[in-house]
């Protein structure tokens, strides 16, 4: 028999200091409200970052082809996206690097990164970077670090987002002038955009303190729809290519959309630790680190909160 000869995997390419000048960086798609915020963060801090906005069937049909329909939809989705993307003939696929967000859990989410690289490698790219976007140092990249500045931007981007989401989603459905509300809302996205350039604290809290109260005197009629909540995977949930438009089509169907604040995810996440200290045998160490990086959190979305309780139309999000 004819001896096999095996071939060593290659290491995993890190993303050097050196990248970070010519390198164009590709970000998936999951909420476009947030994550147009996340894309100017990035820049901010030196990065050429750019979001691939929507999932069209091609990149679907490279998910498909790359990925075991085994995996998770949103794995099929958001890695068809990149693929799609990169043989598009748009970027110099020697001079582009892909981000992809790794929880560590239990969650297939996990898996995305190895599933990312295979695809690339089997579609003739296996030069192409994969960062790894985590909070718990499973991987490291020398060109690309969360620093304290960049994660307080991050955080403030997020409660923008939730801001934005909350408010066009109640009150689209009712406003007296079609397209008045994402004119609004358009307008206070680029001003919070050029707020994170140099991010303080207190442009951060006027501009929410401002936008909440233009919101709250937006011309609505006062009729009340039906209200529909959206629950499940956070990416299908938030993504509108992956649940089929579903916000678009209960507002068509004459209902008002409810979606989640995307900063109760990592609450949540961070409150695993405190449970699984008190209930599962883990260390007691993660209890005060988990409370104290809720407490760190939340004090983000107390300005919010002070002006949403201060307005006539929203609610503030529960602790």
């Amino acid at each position: 028999n004819p001896v096999k000869t095996v071939t060593e995997p290659k290491p995993n390419l890190s993303f050097t200091k050196e990248m970070k000048k010519d390198y164009t960086i590709l970000i998936p798609q999951m909420s476009p409200v947030h994550f147009d915020l996340y894309e100017a963060v990035l820049k901010t801090e030196g990065y050429k970052a750019e979001l691939l906005p929507t999932v069209s069937h091609g990149a679907v049909n490279e998910g498909l082809r790359y990925v075991n329909n085994d995996a998770c939809y949103p794995a099929i989705l958001t890695i068809g996206q990149m693929v799609h993307a990169l043989k598009s003939g748009n970027y110099d696929v020697n001079r582009t690097a892909v981000i992809m967000s790794q929880t560590g859990g239990a969650c297939r989410a996990t898996n995305y990164i190895s599933l990312l690289r295979r695809a690339l490698k089997d579609a003739g790219m296996e030069q192409i970077p994969v960062i790894s976007l985590n909070a718990l140092g499973m991987e490291k990249h020398p060109g690309f670090e969360i620093s304290y500045k960049m994660l307080r931007k991050l955080i403030a981007a997020t409660v923008y987002g939730d801001a934005f989401m909350r408010m066009v989603y109640q009150l689209r459905p009712y406003e007296v002038e079609v397209g008045s509300t994402n004119q609004l809302y358009k307008k206070w996205s680029n001003i919070c955009k050029q707020s994170l350039e140099n991010f303080r604290w207190r442009e951060y809290v006027q501009n929410l303190t401002s936008m909440v109260e233009e919101f709250d005197a937006l011309p609505i009629h006062s009729m009340k729809k039906p209200r529909v909540g959206i629950v499940g995977e956070i990416l299908v949930k938030f993504h509108p290519d992956a649940n089929n438009q579903i916000v678009n089509l209960i507002e068509q169907e004459g209902g008002e959309a409810v979606m989640p604040d995307i900063l109760d995810f990592f609450l949540y996440c961070t409150f695993d630790n405190i449970y699984k200290g008190n209930h599962l045998g883990k260390s007691k160490w993660g209890i005060p680190i988990g409370h104290s990086i809720i407490r760190y959190l939340e004090q983000y979305r107390k300005p919010l909160k002070t002006a949403y309780k201060k307005s006539e139309r929203f609610t503030p999000p529960h602790t």
